[in-house]
């Protein structure tokens, strides 16, 4: 009998982890190809524009998102380590070209195809599907590491994106997933709001710092290392015992 073809896909990688995390990228495509997924990677590609969008500049935005729909064109799938920039490439392009038939359909057909990493395993690759609800809400975490999870901002409200991050993080082997108290409320990060409000920030990434520590957790992820840059800054500042990695080093099995 005939093995079904590959799914194909390509890595959005985003700027953070292609200049300051490029690891995290690693992890990401090994996940993937431990799956069976034929990962590529489109050279063309570039930021999706959020920065200059939120920052006002719509027609500089304009141009890196028609590179980015250029680059992407072909593919099948598209992965993003990162909700911030799906959610960007998913549902504000809509928004970008709106008065621009011919690029927002075009943008139309990208979103389709693009899923954030976590996303993609559970929904296309159906990796979550023999974890129970039970076990998805946290277990025992003796003898395990206590790994608390963050879902930010763009992930959980712009994708939509809730139970498959904490579903393949209770299926992990050696990982007790831990709650965190108020998880939901923002890290203070927002991208461009931690440069326009750095003291409003600061006093959100305080509070966050208070409920990670609350936690008991021996490690802090998420799906966006914006999110854990501006947390792991913190730590680092503080010198918490605490590690910071994204879902997928932990997916990829990596040591603290």
């Amino acid at each position: 009998m005939s093995q079904p073809p590959p799914v194909r896909a390509s890595l959005f990688v985003t700027c953070i982890i292609d200049q300051l995390y490029p690891e995290v990228g690693v992890s990401v495509v090994r996940v993937l190809r431990r799956h069976g997924v034929d990962v590529d990677f489109p050279e063309g590609q570039s930021c999706c524009g959020q920065p200059l969008y939120n920052s006002g500049f719509t027609q500089e935005a304009r141009r890196l998102a028609i590179r980015t729909l250029d680059a992407l064109a072909g593919s099948d799938y598209v992965v993003v380590p990162s909700g911030s920039c799906g959610a960007m490439m998913r549902v504000f392009y809509e928004d970008l070209f709106a008065d621009d038939a011919e690029n927002l359909e075009r943008a139309q057909q990208l979103g389709s195809r693009v899923y954030e990493f976590t996303e993609f395993l559970a929904k296309v690759l159906g990796v979550a599907d023999d974890v129970t609800g039970d076990d998805a809400a946290g277990g025992d975490a003796t003898g395990s590491e206590k790994v608390t999870y963050h879902p930010s901002c763009h992930l959980l409200r712009e994708m939509r994106v809730r139970e498959s991050p904490r579903r393949l993080l209770s299926g992990c082997s050696g990982v007790a997933l831990v709650d965190l108290p108020e998880a939901e409320q923002c890290c203070g990060f927002g991208g461009t709001f931690a440069v326009k409000y750095p003291h409003i920030s600061e006093e959100m990434l305080a509070d966050k710092l208070a409920t990670i520590t609350q936690s008991g957790a021996d490690t802090i992820t998420a799906c966006d290392m914006g999110c854990l840059m501006h947390i792991g800054g913190a730590i680092s500042r503080q010198n918490l015992p605490v590690s910071v990695r994204h879902i997928a080093q932990i997916l990829d099995g990596e040591q603290a």
